[in-house]
């Protein structure tokens, strides 16, 4: 009984109707070729593990005596509390399915959306600090010598822990351990888990429009190819406490939690990676503040490298403390910017130095920091299907997918290379065969990634082993070559960036409101709704590059000399209603919606002047709904449906964008234009 909330919604409609009418459990994904790939896997723990996620039995308590829900679904208190709670983690559990089929930016954003609605606050609150890395990334790393996507990276790095913790009892163990947590529920512990590793793992390198600038400037002088170092113009970072000061209430909180006063999150963190892994590595925390202190400043000292991590981890520091309070933030919270900082180059090279054979102390244990551990691993595993936009790196030859196996808690990859590239593989083999044959002198040669996975030292799995400790998670890597598959990218021509995006979904969720409502009143509007309701307009916007590249329209944020278009007509709908109604069929289906009237039929015991809206809420609590479809449905059957619809729901599929055209011009940002 993956979500609880949903059963017990279904009992309390059996008693009271005297018939089966639901909520359905929202069925699991499984690959049936392979139960334990990373899809199965990462959405395995979400559907099984998380049960109860955020649950709150004393408004189940105040509900139960009052018969007032206090949950939100299109409006509030049409659903109980955990209810809520409960669609909320499958909007979670299906946003991540749909980033994992598809790897592109916009169902990133879709991931990012839930868990900081779930776990930090509304995401209009921190969309700035979660946006900001991907338009640095689009805008800004062209200009770089080497440089590949962060965004969509970190994605998969939280599918990949999900993943690995659904799978592995060891790293479980070593987890419950840490926290002592041996006595709590299991779901309690996996719930516990997804909202500190969510944290990990999805803002890790948000610090990286920090080190973007600084790898510009030594990417002018980096393009005839001379090595950086001396002699090399570096930006450094000063007056950093205006990003690592505490204020005096964070300084009292923290005081009172770990009986230290600390001025700064550097000394902060300083002292517990100190209390974590100094003994092990020997060394202290006075040696460790002053490497945090030096690097922002004097990035020279550091092979002229600047660590985003450094600036990640102060940044994540910074929003928690705002959006939650310094007051609220506990232990595992530290733990989680200690993993961040820790994740880079900090204990690369200046606490394990993997790479020196003199000074390599032994790699990563899980018990001695688990999100540390599962962090440094997953980033490492996760290079495949990574957006190219350094001037190098767009020409190297890189993981376009890969197929995972995580049974018997090892963990088996195969990564796979465009088979269009087979020419320079070839060409690899030729060169690599010839420094065998030649007494293996000087270093071998390389082709990126694959050379890494395919010469016989194994560098790639061997890299990995002698950061963290494998023993318990046995790692067996090796490439593959097979012809690209972009059909799930969906690109089409109409582009912006996602400040616009979630703009463009708040003017279309306000395509009913009276008047010419401020930004601000359709941003209330907008998250007055429930998670799945806004998910739902956010994925109608998303999807909206693709209605119009099948009217040969586009959009974007910048000035283009063709039609400014501004309004849609009945051909044009005639042509993306259709697909905007098989989007929200679909959508439907996927959340556990069927098809039925039983919301309109059924006896009511209310008054005449309540029946309309006592009717909207029990179709939420039924989550059925006469314009949905069930079984499995062809692109043909959900067109027919379409087309069999009053004119007034065919309406719905296509008006709403006419509106949007008009609430547009409040923002300064998309336009629609006609090719």
């Amino acid at each position: 009984m993956a979500y609880t909330a949903f059963e017990t919604m279904r009992k309390k409609n059996r008693e009271r109707f005297g018939s089966d009418l639901g909520p359905i459990q929202p069925p699991l994904y499984s690959n049936r070729k392979n139960r334990n790939d990373l899809k199965s896997s990462a959405l395995r723990f979400l559907h099984n593990r998380c049960e109860r996620l955020r649950f709150d039995p004393a408004r189940e308590a105040a509900e139960n005596a009052s018969g007032v829900y206090q949950g939100t679904s299109l409006k509030p208190g049409q659903i109980p509390y955990n209810m809520q709670m409960d669609i909320d983690r499958l909007c979670l559990e299906k946003a991540l399915e749909g980033f994992i089929d598809s790897g592109v930016a916009e169902d990133a954003y879709a991931v990012y959306y839930c868990f900081l609605e779930l776990f930090i606050g509304q995401y209009g609150n921190s969309k700035k600090m979660v946006e900001l890395l991907s338009e640095y990334e689009a805008n800004g790393s062209a200009l770089l010598m080497k440089h590949r996507d962060h965004y969509s990276h970190s994605v998969y790095v939280f599918a990949l822990g999900l993943a690995i913790y659904d799978s592995n009892e060891a790293y479980r163990r070593s987890f419950r351990s840490f926290y002592h947590l041996e006595d709590q529920k299991e779901n309690e512990t996996a719930n516990l888990f997804l909202e500190y590793w969510g944290l990990t793992s999805l803002f890790h390198d948000i610090g990286y429009p920090f080190e973007l600038p600084f790898e510009q400037v030594l990417s002018y002088f980096e393009v005839d190819r001379r090595e950086r170092g001396k002699g090399s113009l570096y930006l450094a970072y000063h007056d950093v406490e205006a990003l690592t000061g505490l204020d005096e209430a964070s300084k009292l909180h923290f005081e009172a939690l770990f009986g230290r006063r600390f001025e700064t999150t550097s000394e902060l963190l300083a002292w517990d990676i100190a209390r974590k892994l100094g003994a092990a590595y020997d060394f202290s925390e006075g040696y460790l503040l002053d490497v945090l202190n030096r690097k922002p400043t004097e990035p020279n000292r550091f092979g002229y490298f600047m660590d985003h991590a450094f600036f990640s981890a102060s940044r994540l520091y910074q929003e928690l403390a705002e959006e939650l309070g310094a007051e609220n933030l506990n232990a595992m919270h530290v733990d989680v910017l200690s993993a961040i900082l820790l994740h880079n180059s900090l204990y690369k090279f200046s606490i394990a130095f993997y790479k020196d054979r003199e000074k390599r102390k032994a790699p990563l244990k899980a018990e001695l920091h688990p999100l540390a551990w599962l962090l440094m691993l997953c980033d490492e595993l996760q290079c495949w299907d990574r957006t190219a936009y350094g001037r190098n790196s767009r020409t190297e030859l890189h993981s376009m997918a890969v197929d995972f196996d995580f049974s018997g808690s090892s963990l088996a990859a195969v990564y796979y290379y465009d088979r269009a590239e087979q020419k320079k593989i070839d060409d690899f083999r030729v060169r690599y065969r010839a420094w065998e044959k030649g007494g293996e002198l000087g270093k071998p040669p390389r082709l990126k990634a694959y050379s890494d996975m395919a010469e016989k030292e194994q560098r790639f799995t061997a890299d990995i082993e002698k950061i963290v400790d494998t023993s318990f998670i046995p790692l067996t890597v090796k490439p593959s070559l097979r012809k690209v598959d972009r059909k799930s990218k969906r690109t089409y021509l109409s582009g912006s960036n996602f400040l616009h995006f979630y703009d463009f979904a708040v003017a279309l969720h306000a395509r009913n409101m009276p008047g010419e409502p401020t930004r601000e009143e359709m941003e209330e509007n907008f998250t007055a709704s429930s998670l799945e309701y806004q998910l739902s307009t956010l994925g109608r916007t998303r999807h909206f590059a693709a209605y119009l590249n099948a009217i040969g329209c586009f959009y974007t944020d910048r000035p283009v000399d063709f039609e400014m278009v501004s309004h849609f007509g009945v051909k044009d709908a005639a042509i993306f209603a259709p697909m905007e109604h098989e989007r929200w069929v679909r959508e439907h289906q996927t959340m556990g919606w069927r098809y039925g009237r039983d919301y309109e039929t059924l006896s009511l015991d209310v008054p005449a002047e309540e029946e309309k809206t006592a009717r909207a809420a029990l179709r939420e609590q039924l989550r059925c709904h006469k314009l949905c479809m069930d079984g499995r449905l062809t692109h043909d059957e959900i067109r027919a449906h379409y087309q069999r619809l009053p004119h007034s729901y065919q309406d719905k599929d296509w008006k709403p964008f006419n509106r949007l055209l008009v609430l547009l011009k409040k923002f300064d940002g998309l336009r629609i234009y006609r090719l």
